[in-house]
Order: structure tokens, then sequence, then C-alpha cells
């Protein structure tokens, strides 16, 4: 959930991967690997060009620098660079989350099967000119589902699919445990990846540090982790979301004023861009510009390392929740686009019920509980991402904090950097960011495992998984999993849920709306996301 940025952890960090870091240079990578570059380059329109030929310049508002390996990221850019470049068996719609067929000929007839077999697309190729065969989709659900490979995408799998095997070169099954229609969705989660390009050694280091080949409608031209990556349209896509744009060249500019300003003005550099800050929406309105939010699980949490007193203890976790100021904090930093968090899961979605433990603002009773603790004189450091709309909530946790007589430090740093820090076991006490499980599908099964597991990534950066409340809830979640009645597991789900939120360990604050701003003159067809990113499979030139 990092900002989650929005960077997010890159999940399964390299130091946890099972393929070493060998150099060797395949043929086939060469001309690739020439265009990822660790400098930085300009972020002006690179490719120049007037109607349908010109470049489309969008800004995101995330770093670039996270993982791109699609098995391993959960950093906003380059998962929504990935849908642009990639392709799963099935991918999705961005707004209503629905499977289509994409590198697969069809939907399957039957979600309730526990087998499904799909046919790939006729003449479907990867970018480096070589056809996309069942060895790459065996090799790709391989990594996912292998025990000894730490990945992310394990997490949205390995529960319930238990192989995926080679039927002939174009086609395969996927043999599940038992009956998952949710798993439809979730396909689009597993990339196809060319096997003779991330077979190599070192290629899935290669992959995190922006080596990307997918037979998706755009490929990779260049890679510039602090400032930039460019596409071109892949000629040879015969897939169902045909490129719109000859060229594209997103930009990551993180802070809010620079970014702004490259949407905005006579002289506006960009097209589109996300992560619009609040404050910024009426002066681009009256602009021209088109901006929209969507409303889901984007969310700032907080997160207690338990291993450090005094955040063992559930009584101090839920004190310095109940001690916010929620309400100041949406009217205040998100100028009313958000809620305070009434569950984990935000208020639109399907499983959504208020949780038995909701953290209305409550001085008294945060002051209460510390004393109940046996707490007094209590400092704290929060350490915090520096994504723009955290950036700007921040002073109200601690203006909140303070006024319960908890000291408090703010510790902003970059996406990354606090990641990295999480990533070492370094000992810290909270941290305060952004993350959206949207960005890997609306199903509330999901959400939760992303969160919550006693292999999961943010589990160990808290270190609660041992636990005896953890590991129970763990087994209550794999038995919501497991079972087929919708109404039940749903009960079962908010069920579970209630327990997450009285341990507070990991927990939203509020959940708030993402804003999207665009030129209607030049772009059609865009639908802003509840999630960070951005998908232009469906836009195009006005």
């Amino acid at each position: 959930m990092r900002d989650v940025s929005h960077d997010a952890p890159a999940l399964g960090r390299r130091s946890l991967l099972k393929y070493g870091g060998a150099l060797g240079a395949a043929t086939a990578l060469t001309s690739t690997l020439a265009a990822c570059s660790a400098g930085p380059q300009s972020t002006d329109d690179t490719g120049g060009g007037s109607g349908g030929d010109r470049t489309l310049t969008a800004v995101i508002g995330y770093g670039n620098d996270g993982s791109w390996d699609p098995t391993q990221t959960a950093s906003a850019f380059s998962m929504a660079a990935n849908h642009h470049i990639y392709e799963g068996l099935l991918d999705t719609d961005p707004i209503t989350r629905e499977p289509y067929a994409a590198l697969g000929t069809r939907v399957p007839r039957d979600p309730h099967s526990t087998t499904w077999r799909f046919s790939l697309r006729p003449g479907a190729v990867f970018h480096d000119g070589r056809p996309v065969t069942a060895d790459d989709v065996v090799f790709v659900f391989d990594r996912i589902l292998d025990p000894d490979t730490q990945t992310l995408a394990k997490g949205f799998f390995a529960s319930w699919l238990k192989e995926v095997r080679k039927v002939d070169a174009r086609t395969v099954e996927l043999v599940l445990r038992f009956p998952f229609p949710d798993g439809l969705a979730r396909l689009t989660l597993a990339k196809i990846m060319p096997k003779h390009v991330f077979a190599q050694p070192g290629a899935w280091d290669r992959a995190i540090k922006g080596l990307a080949i997918g037979s998706g409608p755009y490929r990779q031209t260049a890679h510039h982790p602090k400032s930039n990556t460019t596409f071109a349209a892949f000629e040879d896509y015969n897939g169902p979301r045909r490129p719109a744009f000859k060229r594209m060249n997103w930009l990551t500019i993180v802070d809010a004023a620079p970014r702004v300003a490259k949407i905005s003005g006579a002289g506006a550099g960009a097209q589109i861009a996300d992560n619009i800050p609040y404050a910024t929406i009426a002066r681009l309105r009256d602009s021209g510009l088109k901006v929209e939010g969507g409303a889901g699980m984007n969310n700032l949490f907080l997160m207690f390392n338990t291993r450090h007193k005094p955040f063992d203890d559930v009584r101090v976790r839920q004190a310095l929740h109940y001690a916010i100021d929620t309400e100041k904090m949406v009217q205040v930093a998100l100028k009313g686009h958000g809620k305070p968090s009434t569950s984990f899961l935000d208020e639109g979605n399907p499983a959504h019920r208020r949780a038995k433990t909701v953290y209305d603002h409550d001085p008294e009773k945060a002051r209460a509980l510390l004393r109940a603790a046996g707490v007094s004189g209590l400092k704290v450091d929060l350490l915090a991402v520096n994504v723009s709309w955290i950036v700007d909530c921040l002073p109200t946790i601690k203006a909140s904090w303070d006024a319960i007589g908890v000291a408090t430090t703010l510790s902003p740093q970059e996406t990354t950097a606090v990641f990295t820090k999480m990533d070492q076991r370094r000992d810290y006490q909270v941290v305060a960011a952004a993350s959206n499980p949207n960005q890997f599908g609306l199903d509330a099964d999901l959400i939760m495992h992303y969160n919550y597991g006693p292999d999961n990534l943010w589990m160990q950066y808290t270190r609660w998984a041992g636990h005896p409340v953890a590991r129970k809830l763990f087994r209550d979640m794999d038995a919501a999993t497991r079972e087929p009645d919708p109404a039940r597991k749903k009960a079962m789900i908010q069920d579970y849920i209630d327990v997450v939120a009285e341990q507070a360990v990991l927990y939203p604050v509020v959940h708030n709306e993402l804003m999207t701003a665009w030129d209607p003159d030049q772009l059609t067809g865009i639908r802003p996301q509840p999630y960070p990113g951005i998908n232009l499979l469906q836009a195009k030139w006005a």
C-alpha cells in the first residue's frame, strides 16, 4: 500500500527474487536494453509532429523509479504503462473491471468451472516480432505459482489456481483448486511476457529496472526512471484495443506545482495529467480543461511497527486513530473530495459494511486509551511518503496528536526511500502513506489479501503476522476465499474486516477521490480512474 505509489512497494523486492543478476546479454535484449537509462531525459514532447502524428504527452503524478516487473509491481506509473505494453489472457475494462478477451480469444463461458481453456489470438506477436505461444503463458504462470519465488502476483492467484498447462502450441488450460469466478477478472494481473527474453539470466532484475517487452498496442521506446518513459504504436498489434497515438511521452512529476503548470496555460506541454491537486480544480476548469474524479479505495493509511513499543498495544494504535480530526482533514486538505473511513473498504465497494469499530474524532477517548495502556509523554516520528495530497494531510495528523499530548514530528520522504527502509527492516514507529488496491481489482477478497496475509509484505513491515489474532484472521480470510455462496462469502469478509478495524495495524484514515485533467479540444474517450495512473486504450485525438 504505499503510495503505493502510488509508487507502491515494488512488492517482493530484488533480494527476494529467485533469479540471479548474472550479466549476459542475449541478442534479443540488446536494442531494448539500450533504450533504458538511469539518467535524466528531457521532459519536452519528444516526437513533435502535427495532427494525428503528434506525440501525446501525459503527466503522471507518481514516481517512475519503481519496479516494472508485472509480476512484482504495485507502482502506479509502471502498472498504468504495463496495461499499454502487455496483455493478459483476459484484460479488464479500467472502470467497470469487466473482463474481455485479450490474448485469449474469448472469455470462458462457465466462470464456475474448475478448468478454463484458452486459445491464443491468431497472429499475436511480441514487440520483438516473435509469436506469442503457450510456452510463454505457462512460463509466466509458473513464475507466479512457484513456491520458491516471492512475487506480488502470487497473492492474487496461488490460493485458487493450481496450475497452468500447455495443451498445444496455441492452447493452454488453467486448472483451479475450486470454483472461483472472481479469478477471470484477475487474469489481467498475469501479463504474458516472452519466455525467450525473461528466461535469460538477470532478465527479471532488468524487468524491475524498466525492461518491458509485451504484445500490447504500445511498445516502450525509452525509459528514464527520474523523468519519463516513451512509447510508440506497435504496428503489428492485432488485438481489441488498437493504438490511437503514434507516440506517447509520459512524464513523472511528483511535485504538484510543476505538474499543474505542465497541463495548464498557453504554453501547456501536456494534454492529460492525473493526481490533480484539489485546490487547482476550479482554475483548471475555468481555463477550459476537463477535470473529473473517481472515488474508490484510494486512501491515506497508518501502518504501525508492532515490534516497537508501545505500538504493540492495540489501545495505543486505536488512540492515535481516534485522535485524528478526519472531518477537518477532508475539508481542509482534501477540499471535500473524500470521506473518513468507516471500514477498510470504501463506501462504494459492493462488500462495504460499516465496521464495528469506526474511528470518529474522539480526543477524550484517545487520551483514555493511552492512560489505560500506561502511556504518557509519547513522542512519534511519523515517516510519510511525499505524495502531494498526503503531504497536505500531515499537518492535521500532527495537530491532532499534539492535542492529546503526543509530541509529533513529521518526516515526509520520497516513496522509494520510505519503502527501502521497510525492505531493509529498519526500525520505525508509524508510517503514513497512500494506497489503492483498486489498481488490482474491485473484489474485496483481493483487496484484503493484498494487505493482509501470513506471507504478505505489508505484514512483514508491521511485524504482526505471528500474533495470535493475526493467525486466526488469516484462517478466516482463507475460509472466505473458498466459500462458494456469494452472500455468505460477503458476510464472512465483512466479519473479518471488523477484526482488521479493531486491531488497526494497517488501516485507512480517509478514502479520497482522485482527479484527472485533460484538454477536451485535443482528446476524447478519456475516463478518469478511481485509482492512480491513466488508461488511454480507448482514447483518441479529438
